[in-house]
């Protein structure tokens, strides 16, 4: 039978308190970075939550929306008016539902480098200093769409599971393993070592041209993107072995790092 919400009327009722007072960035007050329940938004969204090997905690949303999901026996859902709702998370909810669910640790980097196979081919994509959510999040759907299978963040990186970039992603970084490389940009040197070719993207016209990187002679490659604006370091691109561009049309520098992802990520998918 579908699961029955519960109906809330207090704002201030103690069992939607993962929902209270979120703001428009992504970190609910009192939280450190990397810490606290992942907010999901979004029936969608949701959906691929209840999919995700996340726990979900709970769900809350306006009539009609909760009960649009399938939920599992033993998830607590709670429904409210749309007023109490705004009430409880500090803004109105365009997308009805929203949900909550424990926080996972990173994947294992040596397992996530390896994968369940380690004789078939991998893509996974490298990020340096990006601290935008919504590029994050972006950059996060397109890799699930264009077949890469994880993320590997420097030290630097903003929390994947930030709402904002939860949001953007359409939920689909829950479905995308990611690790944090600690050594950077040294710490490239282990990919290496795992068989990757790894390509920086770079708009310098010294760069080779992204269309010379045969992705079948190169099974195993991981795109290295800086944030939006500086790009890449120096030294991550002394220490990639490719530095790439992608050939634009006259008077046009760069593409966004959200968009450049999406590019190269179909370009060098076999």
């Amino acid at each position: 039978m579908p699961v029955e919400p519960e109906l809330i009327t207090d704002p201030a009722d103690e069992r939607v308190a993962d929902f209270r007072d979120l703001v428009a960035g992504d970190r609910r007050p009192g939280t450190e970075r990397g810490t606290g329940p992942v907010i999901v938004e979004g029936v969608p969204a949701v959906q691929r939550l209840l999919a995700s090997p996340y726990r979900v905690r709970a769900v809350f949303g306006v009539p009609g929306r909760v009960a649009a999901l399938d939920l599992p026996d033993g998830v607590p859902a709670y429904e409210a008016d749309k007023w109490v709702v705004s009430d409880v998370i500090g803004f109105r909810l365009t997308r009805g539902v929203v949900a909550s669910a424990d926080r996972r640790p990173p994947a294992d980097l040596d397992a996530l480098l390896t994968g369940p196979d380690p004789a078939a081919p991998r893509r996974l994509a490298v990020l340096e200093a990006l601290n935008d959510h919504e590029n994050l999040g972006s950059i996060a759907r397109s890799a699930v769409a264009l077949g890469v299978d994880g993320l590997l963040l420097d030290p630097q990186c903003a929390d994947p599971l930030y709402r904002r970039a939860v949001r953007v992603s359409m939920g689909h970084v829950l479905a995308l393993p990611f690790a944090v490389l600690p050594d950077w940009p040294g710490g490239l040197a282990r990919l290496h070592a795992a068989g990757y070719l790894t390509v920086a993207l770079t708009p310098a016209e010294d760069a080779v041209d992204l269309a010379a990187v045969d992705p079948v002679a190169h099974p195993r490659t991981a795109v290295l993107l800086g944030a939006e604006g500086p790009g890449l370091t120096p030294e991550t691109q002394a220490a990639a072995r490719v530095r790439a561009r992608i050939p634009m049309s006259s008077g046009v520098d760069s593409l966004g790092v959200a968009a450049a992802a999406a590019v190269a990520f179909a370009a060098l998918r076999s």
